[in-house]
């Protein structure tokens, strides 16, 4: 009886243990097939994705053609009206309205371009460059800007002559971008209180690794913490007119170059927009 027991308990456990082996293993196989259609989706949404920002980037294309005859046909009209024998009221009245026209396709225009900034391929075409020297002939090329808006620009360059290795033009576009950005938020102060602020500095990164920072610094009234969290997202804009997409082109440029890009901003107390990039190229080390 004892054996036959002990036969019966052996071959119990040999069930039960199969039992169990094949729910794990078909536990496997579903975490498995889960993981696979998961990841499936996963590609099939950003091919789709893909196809949908191609699309959308050729027919922002098609789009800004034909705008840009239409602005100027509106100012062939204006030009017309305006030599033209009405009535001067009739005449004052038609020019407003081709005036109208001309803006608001300017406006577009620049809608257009700056989503296919924001949308198109970043591709970077990198060079040793001055960060100070960068710095100072982007501040040479805006000072008209902050003079018509009555904002005092300094620029506080680096001590000695730090150099990185950059693309030029998309860094300058991302700073152009921040700058203008200071600029307007500077818009409701009172006149001698607006200064925009350049200044390069040394630094040191998480693990002792040397970067160069870049602060673009206003006067402006700030930013408060709810608007904070979404400064960075497309099209979230607090100014008339804004596209929203100046400031996720800038953080999508530094952080192309391995970068990051930082805002400091309390109500009442002005913005600090911080750049921080890599004083080592990341690509070219082993």
């Amino acid at each position: 009886m004892t054996a036959i027991w002990m036969i019966f308990l052996f071959l119990l456990g040999l069930t039960l243990g199969g039992v169990l082996a094949y729910l794990f293993a078909a536990r496997r196989v579903r975490l498995s097939l889960a993981r696979a259609q998961h990841a499936q989706r996963r590609a099939q949404a950003a091919e789709r994705l893909a196809e949908i920002g191609a699309m959308t980037g050729g027919l922002a294309h098609e789009i800004k053609n034909p705008l840009s005859t239409i602005g100027l046909n509106a100012q062939l009209l204006k030009e017309a009206i305006e030599d033209s024998r009405l009535e001067e009221t009739e005449r004052q009245r038609l020019v407003r309205r081709t005036e109208t026209l001309g803006r608001e396709t300017e406006r577009l225009r620049g809608i257009l371009e700056d989503f296919l900034e924001y949308a198109g391929e970043l591709r970077l075409s990198k060079s040793n460059a001055s960060m100070n020297q960068l710095v100072e002939e982007l501040a040479d090329f805006f000072s008209p800007t902050t003079e018509s808006a009555g904002v005092r620009l300094r620029v506080e360059p680096a001590p000695g002559e730090p150099r990185i290795s950059v693309d030029v033009d998309h860094l300058k576009q991302a700073l152009l971008n921040l700058m203008l950005n200071a600029v307007h938020a500077m818009q409701g102060q009172e006149p001698g209180t607006r200064d925009l602020i350049l200044r390069v500095e040394h630094d040191v990164a998480d693990h002792d690794l040397p970067v160069l920072c870049v602060h673009v610094t206003d006067t402006g009234a700030g930013i408060s913490e709810e608007e904070r969290a979404k400064i960075f997202h497309p099209y979230f804009t607090t100014r008339s007119g804004g596209t929203g997409l100046g400031l996720p082109t800038a953080r999508r440029i530094i952080e192309a170059h391995h970068g990051h890009l930082d805002l400091h901003s309390e109500p009442g107390k002005g913005s600090d927009f911080v750049i921080t990039l890599p004083m080592s190229d990341p690509t070219t080390e082993a």
